[in-house]
């Protein structure tokens, strides 16, 4: 199986999905790519003070293109076709030497429900990846966890598509989850897949509920990507480090729930092999609901069930 490289340039970088996106690089099945990504915002270096911009990506274009987070891709897989899923396996993570999060003094739905459009704060972040630490500017210092926010695909429908709110097809899901050791599974709408990655994430807690992780670059994620025409999907769905997930993205929050509830209701049949009605009745027992994210448009849960529940 190949290795490939993708690192963030012109050619590689852009803010949105779409069918119509050119590939950057075309693979196998069971190959990996090795990507590089800059800052969500497309910044270049950290911020000095909270007061003074920092340099940003010269060439980003002006307009829907790139007005959303800067993703690193898109990778054609070779044999994707509508229908299929993709694995997406997480092999190794290592984020860049600094990060940023923002609370509050922009205007959008979560901060109008907070009363915190007007007034707001940044916090400067330096990262250790030896220590797998990080400390702002006020001396607080947390762990690390990091993971990548986008993990993507474009729709089927023409067009661009922003980048916020994740779909069917994975995009910004800002699961915390989906760490080193995690392997993603993705619904394919359109030939070869096109898949893309970004927002790295230094940590998070479920919800990001202040719009913001720890954005961070991050200088390597290696991923490896597998075919499959035996697991359809309607959401994704994911194995981690703390078991399997099954993601819900709606407008809705109960809704996404209940999205979130099926895709682990299939899963459960599937591994244990289970009648519909037996696996609800055990997921009540073993199966937790999280909230992923309140932040990004539309809602997102997911449900856990922990390895070793169900013996």
């Amino acid at each position: 199986m190949a290795h490939y490289e993708l690192k963030p340039e012109r050619s590689t970088l852009h803010g949105h999905f779409s069918r119509d996106l050119p590939p950057a690089l075309m693979i196998d099945s069971g190959d990996t790519v090795q990507f590089q990504c800059i800052d969500s915002g497309w910044r270049l270096e950290p911020f000095t003070s909270p007061d003074i911009r920092p340099r940003a990506f010269a060439e980003r274009r002006e307009g829907e293109l790139d007005s959303g987070h800067a993703l690193t891709g898109p990778v054609y897989i070779r044999g994707a076709k509508p229908g299929m899923t993709l694995a997406v396996r997480v092999n190794r993570l290592e984020v860049g030497g600094w990060g940023t999060t923002f609370a509050g003094g922009w205007d959008c739905e979560w901060n109008r429900r907070l009363k915190a459009t007007t007034e707001g704060t940044v916090h400067v972040w330096t990262l250790d990846r030896v220590a797998q630490t990080a400390r702002n500017q006020f001396g607080h210092t947390v762990s690390l966890r990091p993971f990548m926010g986008v993990y993507g695909m474009p729709p089927a429908e023409p067009g661009v598509h922003s980048t916020v709110p994740p779909r069917r097809t994975g995009g910004n899901i800002d699961c915390k989850e989906l760490t080193v050791g995690s392997t993603l599974y993705l619904p394919i709408e359109v030939e070869g897949g096109l898949f893309s990655t970004g927002d790295g994430h230094a940590v998070q807690g479920d919800g990001e509920i202040s719009v913001t992780a720890i954005e961070c670059p991050v200088d390597r994620v290696d991923v490896t990507f597998d075919l499959l025409d035996d697991m359809p999907l309607a959401m994704p769905v994911a194995q981690t480090p703390v078991g399997w997930l099954a993601l819900g993205f709606d407008k809705d929050l109960d809704e996404a729930a209940a999205l979130a509830v099926e895709g682990m209701l299939g899963i459960m049949q599937r591994i244990h092999g289970l009648a519909r009605y037996d696996a609800l009745a055990l997921a009540s027992l073993v199966v937790d609901l999280r909230v992923t994210q309140m932040v990004n448009e539309v809602r997102g849960v997911h449900a856990v069930l922990p390895h070793g529940a169900i013996k």
